[in-house]
């Protein structure tokens, strides 16, 4: 099998201490071995400890006339150069010396929550993945990182 690799650079990095609520941008995170981002409430010994979203997808929403902060569809990373619904579970995501694994791609929403309400609708289900922390360490808006399978 022909190993894939796809660059990415990161936009933003949000959290919230709460479920179903949009993120707010931070500076900095600090991603914890099998648990996640540190102060972030999806944090936990669970298979979806990090979201991630590509900005292109938040861009297509804003062009609806939609106004959406980073972090808008309770996503943890914001990226540029990936269409993260194109990835595998089992894929790589590597930032510095950070190792994630791609674990679920989508989510089924059952309740429309603030993010829909205040969104008109969530790409989440359909664009974003999650990813369980093999290796952790901090990332930064800016950093850049890559996609392997």
């Amino acid at each position: 099998m022909k190993k894939t690799k796809i660059e990415f650079k990161i936009e933003s990095v949000n959290i919230s201490d709460k479920k179903g609520v949009q993120k707010h941008r931070v500076e900095e995170v600090e991603l914890v071995e099998d648990f996640g981002i540190k102060g972030d409430a999806h944090a936990g010994k669970w298979h979806r400890q990090v979201s991630f979203l590509a900005g292109e997808g938040v861009d297509k929403m804003k062009e609806k006339g939609l106004e959406l902060q980073p972090g808008a569809f309770g996503e943890n990373i914001v990226t540029r150069g990936i269409d993260w619904s194109q990835v595998k579970v089992g894929g790589k995501v590597f930032i510095k010396d950070l190792i994630l694994e791609v674990t679920q791609i989508g989510k089924e929403c059952h309740d429309r929550c603030a993010i829909y309400y205040a969104a008109g609708e969530c790409i989440m289900p359909k664009q974003g993945i999650f990813v369980k922390v093999l290796k952790g360490g901090r990332i930064h808006a800016e950093d850049s990182g890559y996609y392997s399978i």
